[in-house]
């Protein structure tokens, strides 16, 4: 009697940040040195040779798109550009059922949409990996990249302080999972209004994270700043009121000299000089913010190489050299 074929086992999807362990983000950012050198040392690297990407767009995007179209290239892929507009998605059809058509053409998904609940029930329907390129409510790829480049220029996250200035939106709730894993705390400085959503401080995050109603005693002895735009996409309406009600919340030389000596700036990009953050910040010797924008590339490219194929020995032999220059 023929033995029974075993069930396929479920993708794994990377939808929130929580939804890895600490364990896995080392494995991750030890991966991501080794791909990254490769790229800088003009090597190549094609573990994901004849793989697919199919990238789905909702919302807008510049470093999302090329992170992960130029990154599944240099692994040896093909990323395939849907935007809902151009797509059956975009007239009506349910997510369940494009999920089950898309993920038997395709190796891997990267959705950018607005809500949670999209990416959630695709993901629910999916013969293969999904990734959250961003939503409304958690932007995990952004922290990985952020997370990733503090650790280059500052070592081990444990212990560190992160001054969150502004509004409280995707990236922030995806800070705070990162402090719960990581262990570190995150200083949330808000005007009243737009404070953290109680649902998004679970018992996990709670000791990680503080509230301040003054955001340079938010950034008192940080070592790091980072915010984000005052306004997020699908929430233009609210632009003016948002410019009077953050207008004491723009991270500048003054708030930057309060945190810890050597304290570093990030943004997420694009920024708006001027608002969120002065010029004389982002532009200065204290914004790692290129680096930081660089590094989606390059952590991205360890996650998709992850979610495909697993842990991959540390090394792994270098089949010749790339054309290009980086």
């Amino acid at each position: 009697m023929a033995k029974p074929a075993e069930a396929p086992l479920a993708p794994r999807h990377f939808l929130r940040f929580s939804d890895f362990s600490h364990a896995e983000y080392e494995h991750i950012f030890e991966r991501t040195r080794w791909i990254k050198a490769q790229f800088k040392g003009y090597k190549r690297y094609w573990p994901l040779q004849d793989r697919t990407l199919a990238m789905i767009f909702e919302k807008q995007s510049t470093r999302t798109r090329l992170s992960f179209e130029a990154g599944m290239h240099q692994l040896g892929g093909t990323a395939i550009y849907l935007n809902t507009r151009d797509t059956q998605l975009g007239r009506g059809e349910p997510v369940e059922d494009a999920a089950q058509v898309i993920s038997r053409m395709v190796d891997m998904v990267m959705i950018r949409t607005f809500e949670q609940e999209i990416i959630e029930r695709f993901a629910e329907h999916s013969r293969v990996p999904v990734i959250n390129g961003l939503s409304n409510e958690y932007h995990p790829c952004q922290t990985l990249a952020d997370i990733y480049t503090l650790i280059e220029h500052r070592g081990a996250m444990r212990g560190k302080t992160v001054a969150w200035i502004g509004d409280s939106n995707n990236v922030c709730n995806t800070w705070l999972q990162a402090a719960a894993i990581f262990d570190f705390k995150v200083r949330v400085s808000t005007p009243p209004g737009y404070e953290v959503e109680p649902e998004r401080i679970g018992p996990d995050v709670r000791r990680h994270f503080e509230a301040f109603s003054d955001p340079m005693e938010a950034a008192r002895g940080a070592d790091l700043v980072t915010t984000d735009v005052w306004t997020s996409m699908g929430f233009e309406a609210e632009n003016e009121e948002r410019k009077r009600d953050f207008e004491d919340w723009q991270v500048d030389a003054d708030m930057m000299r309060v945190a810890k000596k050597g304290a570093l700036f990030m943004h997420c990009l694009p920024a708006h000089r001027g608002e969120e953050v002065a010029s004389e910040v982002i532009d200065g010797p204290q914004s790692i913010v290129w680096e930081e924008a660089e590094n989606r590339l390059h952590t991205q490219k360890a996650l998709m190489e992850f979610l495909i194929l697993g842990r991959v020995k540390a090394r792994q032999p270098v089949r010749g050299k790339a054309d290009g220059k980086h």
